[in-house]
């Protein structure tokens, strides 16, 4: 693959499936001065996606996406790309000397094997960011992280297509892909659905607005963890406030019994952490973790 001045050359993209993160990848390369040539669209979705996000491409089947292409971008459900690639490879498409790029978190680049046996150039870069389906999406792609994996010969090309999509690559080896996901996936996903617990409890509560009681509390407390890791800690759990802890379970369990599992994990797990810090007093402990066992 010639490259300008340690840049991709300027290149013909394809997407096979332009959903919510193929609509926005192909956009950002565009922006880059690459040009999306091709797609595939089955659904409503992702004709309106390509119409869209993707106005010079010509909907083709996957193979011709792969013909008519430089760069495939490979952007289909985590447990679907498996066996894609290898359909790719058993079609006979055109892979020799194409790059062919994933975006899923769970996966390297040994997933494109099909392809690579095939003459392809594998890469997987994955943006940390959600995609909602609007259009401030593109924007969120910028300046954001992708994790980065690919054969060492490709690594150059793979971090210089991230960083002309205005984000900032970091490489993370192959044997490390699953645990590099799974910390963002935790992350992220458990966040939202932490929120949405909590904002359904306060409004149980009588409180109006959850969400604008919790604003500024949720936003101080990520600053917190971000900078400070556990020790940005707050709360009755850092306190070892035992009877309150037993309160809240108590209430959860008359208000919200499905809450109290997740409660009593999370509240075991952040004791942990904080005695391993030495942050917890071992007899505050001991009576908290007795009633968390209850």
């Amino acid at each position: 693959m010639e490259t300008t001045q340690g840049r991709p050359a300027r290149l013909r993209v394809g997407v096979i499936g332009p959903g919510r993160v193929g609509s926005v990848l192909g956009q950002a390369l565009g922006r880059a001065g690459h040009k999306v040539v091709a797609a595939t669209a089955v659904s409503e979705t992702s004709k309106a996606n390509v119409a869209s996000r993707l106005p010079t491409a010509r909907v083709l089947d996957a193979p011709e996406v792969v013909g008519a292409s430089d760069l495939v971008l490979v952007t289909v459900p985590d447990d679907a790309l498996p066996d894609l690639v290898e359909g790719l490879a058993a079609t006979g498409a055109a892979l020799r000397g194409k790059l062919l790029v994933h975006a899923s978190g769970a996966h390297g680049y040994g997933v494109l094997a099909p392809a690579t046996i095939a003459g392809a150039l594998p890469l997987a870069l994955h943006p940390a960011m959600t995609f909602t389906g609007r259009d401030e999406d593109i924007e969120r792609l910028a300046n954001c992280a992708f994790g980065v994996t690919a054969p060492d010969q490709l690594r150059p090309i793979a971090e210089a297509l991230v960083v002309e999509m205005g984000a900032e690559p970091v490489w993370i080896t192959e044997d490390k892909r699953t645990l590099y996901h799974a910390a963002l996936a935790g992350g992220a996903n458990h966040l939202v659905t932490l929120v949405a617990d909590s904002a359904a409890l306060l409004a149980a509560a009588g409180v109006p607005e959850p969400g604008r009681m919790l604003a500024p509390m949720l936003g101080a407390a990520l600053d917190n963890a971000l900078r400070f890791g556990i020790h940005g800690l707050s709360g009755p759990v850092l306190r070892g406030d035992a009877g309150t802890v037993a309160g809240h379970i108590e209430q959860l369990r008359e208000n919200a019994p499905e809450s109290v599992a997740s409660y009593v994990e999370l509240a075991r797990l952040t004791a942990d952490r904080a005695i391993n810090a030495g942050m917890l007093d071992p007899a505050d402990a001991a009576r908290l973790l007795d009633v968390l066992r209850r």
